[in-house]
């Protein structure tokens, strides 16, 4: 029998952004896997819990039992369902996976019941100061054969100031409550005028989408919705935050402009409803925010059955190894909807070779067993996480309330 003999994390930025990978070994020569458990608002969090309780509780046991596995690491704390545990069972359990599709001498889609298609649809980001900007960047990936852009104007009420969504940089009025400041009415205005003007120059072929991204009251989020609707987006992302889930049945009653939603669950029950209930199209969690790729494709099974697609998370960061994982998710789902990727510049395809490729609009896996992908640990040391407080969150409506970026 196999045994797993060292579990340990390994922490890089290759773009300037922390990235949390998890390496499984075991007593089989050459035989490991690697995992994504990047939660790069708290990296060294991740990685002690990976370092000094995931890797003594594994430690000699059957790297085959992945099920088995998953269920321990999530128990065997007593509490449950937060971002830190989450992103370190994930690492551990992505290696499991790449390591059994290893053994298997298949791709880890294969071992889910192979192909249900051969790439995956991505859709990019188009961000601007004002909508000409966002106009040229929109026009740049539809020469570049993308199918699905979305449009973003100003940021998430952070970043530098800009006069169309009402950002500063920070209390309008020299007040004590530091931060980035944005108008949630001028931003909401904002985003029709911005869809105005696209859609005036790129017609109907091309998908668009839009992330509120929690900026808005929960009724000038449905407001927004059915503001949007003669645009016809292929999703409004994040509308409403978790904690208002039953604002989605006022949203869904009041609307016909798809919804996604997911990017900060992790819990069972913030999504659970959501799908069981037809309240969203498309379910964008963050694969490793829930633990990784076995609770994945039981929540795709769950969003099927409902009629809801997949479109996982996948910013800056996602490591390349997270996005093969979603990648190997999405080629096999038959309910597969969509695929964010930011790009992979080229420090982070050095490090992480056999780094899924983006060309046509298009994700495309190789056909190597596992996830398909690995890291050059020696590569990866020459870019040393940077950890400091984070600005982004910390946005403000005009009279100085803390608001969700």
């Amino acid at each position: 029998m196999t045994t797993i003999t060292n579990v340990r994390s390994i922490l890089t930025a290759p773009a300037g952004i922390a990235l949390v990978i998890v390496k499984v070994d075991t007593d089989d020569p050459g035989l490991f896997g690697v995992g994504c458990a990047t939660f790069t608002q708290r990296p060294t969090l991740v990685a002690q819990a990976v370092d000094e309780y995931l890797a003594p509780l594994l430690a000699g046991r059957d790297p085959a039992n992945i099920e088995d596995l998953w269920h321990l690491m999530y128990v065997n704390s007593y509490w449950r369902n937060g971002p830190v545990l989450n992103n370190a069972i994930s690492g551990v359990d992505m290696a499991l996976w790449d390591i059994k599709g290893k053994v298997a001498g298949m791709p880890v889609y294969d071992l889910f019941g192979g192909k249900a298609r051969e790439a995956a649809m991505v859709y990019r980001h188009a961000d601007g100061g004002e909508p000409g900007e966002v106009l040229e960047a929109v026009q740049r990936y539809q020469e570049e054969g993308h199918l699905a852009v979305r449009c973003q104007m100003g940021g998430y009420g952070a970043g530098k100031a800009d006069e169309s969504t009402g950002a500063t940089a920070s209390s309008p009025d020299g007040g004590a409550f530091p931060g980035v400041y944005y108008d949630p009415d001028r931003y909401a205005r904002s985003v029709v005028e911005l869809f105005d003007h696209v859609r005036a120059h790129v017609g109907d072929e091309l998908f668009l989408l839009h992330d509120v991204h929690e900026r808005l009251a929960p009724i000038d989020a449905i407001r927004l919705a059915r503001a949007l609707e003669p645009h016809r987006l292929f999703f409004l992302e994040d509308p409403l935050p978790p904690e208002q889930i039953e604002w989605f049945r006022k949203l869904r009653s009041q609307s016909v402009t798809p919804i996604a939603m997911g990017e900060l669950h992790n819990h069972p029950l913030e999504w659970r409803s959501l799908i069981t209930e037809q309240l969203i199209d498309f379910i964008r969690t963050h694969i490793s925010q829930i633990g990784g790729l076995t609770p994945a494709r039981k929540l795709a099974a769950l969003g099927e059955a409902f009629g809801v697609r997949t479109a996982w998370h996948g910013p800056g960061d996602v490591s390349p190894v997270g996005h093969a994982a979603n990648l190997h998710l999405d080629l096999a789902a038959h309910n597969f909807g969509i695929q964010e990727v930011i790009g992979f510049p080229e420090p982070l395809a050095e490090v992480f070779p056999g780094t899924p490729e983006l060309r046509d609009g298009y994700l495309w896996a190789n056909d190597q067993p596992g996830l398909g992908i690995d890291i050059d640990e020696e590569l990866a040391a020459k870019y040393p996480i940077q950890l400091a407080p984070i600005q982004w969150t910390q946005a403000r409506w005009p009279d100085g309330t803390l608001w969700t970026p």
